[in-house]
């Protein structure tokens, strides 16, 4: 018998492990996703795996022996039989038999079947949103570095049960700023007040300033031991105004 090279057999096992992962044949499928502004969970349950079934032996029936017929050697001396006359039975009169009323018994239905746990049953997490805050609150100079943050949570956690499945959903905000002089900035980190906040951003001109921060969520969910990353991303948009002012300024003799 003549053997296959090693990387030939693996090229042959490939596709039939991603045929079968593409069934549905576990306990339960569970896919986690974002629409909408919103963490959509999905569950269905699964089929299991096929029980094998064991053909069952063919019968084959012997063919039927068939009859032997004896002729006779002088067929004219074997005396036939004489028929005798049947009498006809005699009928008894006719009779018109009763109708009798029926009721009409109406079919009853039988109770359709629960539907089984498919992918349009939804559950359903709205996230956390968080406002903007700035520091110094009233009347913030120009040229003195004004303080920004957000008070979302650093992270987001949840665990649901869905077609008793349990998922365990974590997710972690990132930040865009746009603070209304031209200026951006993209971080993960929520900033904080004054002494120790990151995100703080200096205005050299008077006026009112529109604040503009984006808000997206991306992260993982865990289900039986294994993580995969949630496809899409969730984004909330929150608005702010600042209005800088100059400071007087006075001589001191």
């Amino acid at each position: 018998m003549r053997k296959l090279p090693i990387y030939l057999l693996l090229t042959l096992l490939v596709p039939l492990n991603a045929a079968t992962a593409a069934d549905c044949v576990d306990t339960a499928c569970i896919d986690v996703y974002t629409q909408d502004g919103q963490i959509i969970i999905e569950g269905k349950k699964g089929s299991g795996p096929k029980a094998k079934t064991t053909p069952k032996p063919r019968v084959v029936k012997p063919p039927a022996p068939k009859p032997t017929v004896v002729k006779p050697i002088f067929p004219e001396l074997i005396p036939r039989p004489t028929a005798t006359p049947t009498p006809k039975p005699t009928l008894p009169p006719k009779s018109t038999p009763k109708q009798t009323y029926k009721p009409r018994i109406k079919p009853t239905l039988k109770p359709k079947a629960e539907e089984s746990v498919s992918l349009n049953d939804r559950l359903i997490k709205l996230l956390p949103t968080g406002g903007i805050a700035y520091q110094p609150e009233v009347e913030p100079l120009v040229n003195v570095p004004i303080y920004f943050w957000s008070d979302l949570p650093t992270q987001f956690a949840t665990r649901v049960t869905v077609v008793g499945e349990v998922v365990d959903v974590l997710l972690r905000p990132g930040f865009v700023w746009s603070f209304g002089d031209g200026t951006f900035l993209s971080t993960t980190d929520a900033g904080g007040p004054y002494p120790n906040g990151k995100i703080k951003h200096t205005y050299k001109n008077p006026g009112s300033y529109p604040i503009t921060l984006v808000q997206s969520w991306n992260g993982n969910w865990t289900h039986n031991g294994t993580t995969r990353a949630i496809t899409g991303t969730i984004k909330t948009t929150v608005f702010a105004v600042v209005t800088v002012v100059i400071a007087p300024t006075r001589f001191m003799f």
